[in-house]
């Protein structure tokens, strides 16, 4: 770091958050007029009392190319947007963001691309959210980055802002090094991410891949969850690398594990009402009553492994095994980046094999999957958890993957099954689901029948065991543990203001 730099310093907010989008989406009305609504997710619903707290900042995208909008507060938070060009989109966001990390990041599934054009508006559009954080916050503030489309923010906003405290969190995957060599623009990524104080990632092994990528792409030391990064020393013919041993030449980095986690209480909540709990009934009803509904719900993404699914699926009604009057499976597939290539050939596929196997094992009263190629509000999502009897998370890489702990938060009867790939986060703290590897279609199929035959005690004894752990690592929790951390790094001494 040059300590003659100074920082720039103008902002009133001690904490910001940076995110690709906003908390909240803009809704044009039907007269034509506009206002913002909050978004849903567990993100926000972390945050928003530690924002309110501290009087804090979000600053994003707001979902729309080419508009431009002033600051503004919005439930008691105050939003800072940053404006996107279509170019911007198409380049930064469809482009590097989704075509290049995405599939790289998620061990290469989809082929990755690599072009210049995209890695230069990843720059330029990172360098614009670095210039909005560092001038939003206050003296000695902190900043939490969220997420793979700013992985360059850290360590521009240090160089602007050197008094900060930095936080980020990668909510995907970290991939080995052997894939991750592959970027073209690979030290880049990690000299920006290194620009933070505290990096969190979703699991151990990604924790693990980012240190790796560090030791053999810039030679730090690493020692447990720690990076030792060279300070620039700007004295003539000193050279920094890893072997500098004088005190303060080195800056310490925390880059481990935070499993992220969702709002588990209010999923229960929501699962207690009346009204929710009927929607379920009608629910099973609207399906012809089947024996045992399995219930899928993903973004529409070559990551969950929903073509995986659907084969293990049609291979147990053409082997006699499941019939269609049953067993039903309802796939809720959110329309996901559907201006990109990977993703319009993906619903053609799906959309091709649903429609085979409900020509070819229906009836005139039961089809074996009803598709939903649209989203649902949060209330119809938690009676689908309640009426669905088998929960299938087939990811074939996934972070974490909240939609297996938003099943088993609504599950207060201690009923349900989860079947849940090895390859989701989420598989390292709920591990009384039934664990797939999603690759071995055999493999998925004897689990899926031994989650319908499943005894209700045993049933039972599992759901317990997971909610258990749901319940008290829940997403105010795993926010609590990482601005703990955080706030130890701090360089000027006000620990435990956030918390």
């Amino acid at each position: 770091m040059n300590s003659t730099v100074k920082p720039k310093i103008s902002g009133k907010y001690d904490f910001v958050v940076v995110s690709n989008r906003l908390p909240v989406d803009r809704v044009i009305e039907a007269d034509g007029s506009a206002s913002w609504a909050r978004s849903p997710g567990g993100l926000v619903t972390a945050l928003e009392p530690v924002m309110r707290q501290n009087d804090g900042a979000w600053i994003g995208w707001g979902g729309q190319p080419d508009l431009e909008f002033t600051p503004f507060e919005s439930e008691g938070i105050h939003v800072v947007p940053v404006a996107l060009s279509a170019a911007d989109l198409k380049y930064y966001y469809e482009g590097f963001s989704n075509d290049t990390l995405w599939p790289l990041y998620h061990d290469v599934i989809a082929p990755p691309s690599f072009h210049r054009e995209w890695w230069e508006s990843y720059v330029e559009v990172n360098q614009r959210f670095a210039d909005a954080a560092a001038a939003a916050a206050s003296p000695g503030g902190v900043v939490w980055v969220q997420d793979y489309q700013l992985q360059l923010v850290p360590k521009l906003l240090r160089e602007i802002r050197p008094d900060l405290t930095i936080g980020f969190f990668n909510h995907i995957p970290f991939p080995p090094y052997g894939i991750y060599s592959q970027l073209p623009w690979r030290t880049q990524i990690i000299e920006g991410l290194l620009g933070a104080d505290v990096i969190g990632f979703q699991r151990v092994a990604d924790a693990s891949n980012f240190q790796r990528a560090v030791r053999r792409l810039k030679g730090y030391v690493t020692k447990g969850s720690q990076v030792e990064v060279p300070l620039v020393d700007m004295s003539p013919g000193v050279r920094v690398f890893g072997e500098i041993k004088r005190q303060g030449s080195f800056r310490t980095v925390v880059a481990r594990a935070f499993p992220i986690s969702i709002d588990a209480s209010s999923f229960e909540e929501l699962a207690r009402t009346p009204a929710i709990q009927e929607r379920a009934k009608q629910i099973r009803e609207e399906l012809g009553s089947p024996k045992t509904i399995m219930l899928g719900v993903d973004r529409l993404d070559y990551t969950k492994g929903i073509g995986h699914r659907l084969k293990a699926y049609g291979e147990l009604l053409a082997e006699g095994k499941l019939s269609s009057e049953d067993v039903t499976l309802v796939q809720v597939a959110n329309p996901s980046r559907e201006r990109v290539q990977a993703y319009i050939e993906l619903r053609d596929e799906i959309e091709l094999t649903v429609g085979r196997i409900n020509g070819d094992y229906g009836t005139i009263a039961h089809v074996p999957i009803s598709y939903q190629h649209h989203g649902f509000p949060r209330e119809e999502m938690v009676a689908l958890y309640l009426a669905a009897d088998v929960m299938l998370v087939t990811a074939l890489r996934d972070g974490m993957n909240l939609v297996a702990k938003e099943y088993v938060a609504c599950r207060f009867d201690d009923d349900g099954v989860l079947v849940l790939s090895e390859f989701a986060g989420a598989s390292d703290e709920l591990k009384r689901a039934l664990l797939i590897n999603p690759h071995d279609i055999d493999g998925m199929k004897e689990k899926i029948m031994e989650a319908i035959g499943m005894p209700k005690r045993d049933r039972a004894a599992r759901m317990r065991s997971m909610r258990k752990r749901v319940l008290e690592h829940d997403v105010s929790r795993w926010s609590a543990d990482f601005l703990k951390v955080l706030e130890s790094r701090a360089h000027h001494g006000s620990q435990g203001h956030l918390l």
